[in-house]
């Protein structure tokens, strides 16, 4: 909150919307936050055409049910893994949160990135700067630069919204999607466009509302940090009274001034991109960017003052008291991330090279025929979870059954499945109870094997097997 009656920062007291003209603070925080950024945006737009061995270094791909990442590829039946891997990452946050607060928030968020380095920045350079903008926030009627952010927004919204997709799709699919007509593939221009409206409503309007409505990470952070966690903050045992003054007076023992040394400038406020004053505290709606620190810098180096009136630190610090790295938190996140990516590895590294399941049989289990035998079947279903196309054989591991079905080699393509039907001739005194158990043996021309039992079905023993 950034006044008494406010609920949230961006809202009056009347319940109007306040908008947001944060002024941009340069300092070493802001060119560091811009090199990550950058390099995040470079990474987005990067990864989706980089191929690992023969796979895209990450794609969700829906049509055909895969995750790819860094060229291995995990389907559906990979549950244990995938739950692994959401789980470690899941732990890593909580780890990094407990540790360095939202830095998450300020620093990698693609909100927070695309917001303050590329939507911001063009729209200041388009409306005529901070003055600019509030100049068109009181007029009304046609205002043709507002026209134009919003149709150079638009633009950018395509193309990242476009990017996005590929992530889904797959770079090779997009393109082909890109050169057609939208009729010819409906579904991915249905969301291509959708998207695209999402983000443009999101950096157009919706803006800090995102990070401090819709977000859920920053109520989250109640149960994620504790007093130890380190946040942007004030020092308020500096700071208060706040008050203008000359340059600093010499401290001795306890004995100060009539004046803290924030001069109650507000330079943390106007360039604060979610709008809180952070001088009342920590709240939710701060994101941990560091514009505040770099503002509050840059007035106490004009006056002569230490730095770090505002600066990262943990809220026991700010009080006064000793940061302590080795907490409860801090010792138990890493031993369950150590061992959750340890049973990750773990299971990636075992992954079987296919899957065989034995399926209920469609129609008659078995047909008697002459000869006193009987003609009995299975189905089974194969995945091929290997990068080429292998041939797979199929046997039963019984010298009194004939095996007619498969005749040869069922061959399937990487990432597929394939339904392989096994037919036998059986002896019918091989049956008891109107089953025989058989051990089904399928191999690959590569080598791999695997064994696991079946039962053949048949009619009640007529004799000794």
């Amino acid at each position: 909150m950034s006044g008494s009656g406010q609920i949230l920062s961006t809202m009056d007291e009347a319940g109007r919307r306040i908008l947001l003209r944060p002024r941009p603070a340069p300092g070493r925080f802001q060119r560091r936050r811009a090199v990550v950024g950058w390099g995040l945006i470079a990474l987005f737009l990067v990864l989706p055409f980089v191929d690992i061995g023969g796979h895209p270094a990450f794609l969700i791909d829906l049509v055909r049910r895969e995750l790819v990442i860094a060229g291995n590829v995990f389907r559906p039946t990979d549950g244990v893994v995938l739950m692994l891997l959401g789980l470690t990452v899941v732990l890593i946050v909580f780890f990094t949160t407990a540790l360095f607060g939202r830095v998450w928030c300020g620093w990698a968020c693609p909100q927070t990135v695309y917001m303050e380095f590329v939507f911001r920045p063009l729209e200041r350079l388009l409306e005529g700067g901070i003055a600019g903008q509030r100049r068109l926030d009181g007029q009304t009627g046609w205002r043709p630069r507002r026209v134009l952010k919003y149709a150079v927004f638009a633009v950018l919204s395509v193309v990242v919204a476009n990017v996005f997709l590929a992530y889904f799709v797959g770079v090779a699919r997009l393109g082909h999607w890109v050169r057609q007509s939208p009729f010819t593939h409906p579904g991915g221009f249905l969301v291509m466009a959708s998207v695209s409206a999402l983000m443009f409503a999101d950096f157009a309007w919706f803006r800090e509302q995102t990070c401090i409505l819709a977000c859920p990470y920053g109520r989250m952070q109640a149960m994620l940090i504790d007093r130890q966690s380190m946040v942007v903050g004030y020092d308020a045992r500096r700071g208060e009274p706040r008050g203008k003054r000359g340059k600093s007076l010499p401290v001795i023992g306890e004995a100060r001034s009539d004046r803290g040394d924030c001069v109650d400038c507000k330079a943390c406020v106007t360039t604060c991109p979610t709008g809180i004053d952070i001088r009342e505290g920590l709240q939710m709606e701060c994101i941990n960017c560091a514009q505040c620190v770099d503002a509050c810098d840059t007035i106490m180096d004009k006056l002569e003052r230490p730095r770090g009136l505002i600066r990262y630190a943990s809220q026991d610090q700010l009080a006064g008291k000793p940061r302590h790295l080795l907490r409860a938190r801090t010792f138990i996140y890493p031993i369950l991330v150590a061992v959750a990516a340890g049973l990750l590895i773990w299971q990636a590294g075992d992954r079987p090279r296919a899957d065989v399941w034995v399926m209920r049989t469609e129609g008659p289990g078995f047909v008697r025929i002459d000869g006193g035998r009987v003609s009995s079947q299975l189905r089974l279903r194969i995945e091929n979870r290997t990068g080429g196309t292998r041939h797979y054989t199929v046997a039963l591991d019984d010298p009194r059954i004939e095996q007619v079905a498969p005749y040869a080699p069922v061959e399937i393509a990487a990432g597929a499945t394939a339904v392989v039907p096994v037919v036998a001739l059986v002896p019918a005194a091989t049956f008891s109870a109107g089953e025989h158990p058989v051990t089904v043996r399928v191999r690959d021309d590569a080598g791999w094997s695997r064994e696991l039992p079946a039962t053949l079905m048949g009619p009640e023993r007529e004799g000794s097997p």
